[in-house]
């Protein structure tokens, strides 16, 4: 009785052993079926190799070929972006577009609020903490903003400093000259 209990047990153990190690043989082979030659290759004549279906996450985050940052550094946009500025009046002589968009993520967006202000006649400092939620240590004491606000669209947060604006238009025109501001360097 003793021996065949210990003959089984070994048997289970065999063929257990058998399949575990015949199914990492049989993954290790690759694909199989249809298509499983052009998946071998390297997929470099498929039909489906030029589908956005990759298993790397890396490749799923998709980079803004738009965006300042895709042809040059922020900071060397925002010093070539000062000059003009300030001859344009956007800018106070005594600042710079580093400093002035500092708290804002994307250029554009900060362009955007630097128009605005600036055609509107509103204190950017006042719009620059109503669009981004941050409050900086500039006099903060004539804004209409409460601090710990969250982040407001620009369109919004022209309406919420000066309710009588055209908030809509001002926003489209500000954005259309933040474009053309970053066209004009090649960005």
């Amino acid at each position: 009785m003793k021996k065949s209990i210990l003959i089984a047990a070994v048997l289970f153990i065999s063929v257990s052993l058998y399949m575990t190690v015949g199914a990492e043989r049989a993954g290790a082979q690759g694909p199989a079926g249809a298509g499983a030659s052009t998946a071998v290759r390297g997929n470099s004549d498929s039909p489906s190799s030029h589908s956005s279906h990759s298993l790397n996450p890396i490749k799923w985050v998709k980079k803004d070929k738009s965006s300042p940052d895709s042809k040059g550094s922020r900071s060397d946009i925002e010093k070539k972006l000062t000059p003009k500025l300030q001859a344009q009046g956007v800018l106070p002589a005594n600042a710079n577009a580093t400093d002035s968009c500092a708290a804002f993520v994307a250029l554009n967006e900060c362009l955007a609020a630097l128009h605005a202000s600036h055609n509107l006649g509103l204190d950017f400092n006042c719009l620059r903490a109503s669009v981004t939620g941050v409050h900086a240590s500039a006099d903060m004491s004539g804004c209409k903003v409460a601090d710990g606000e969250k982040a407001l669209s620009l369109n919004k947060a022209i309406h919420a400093v000066n309710p009588n604006a055209d908030a809509k238009g001002a926003t489209k025109n500000a954005e259309q000259q933040a474009k053309d501001d970053l066209k004009d360097l090649g960005s």
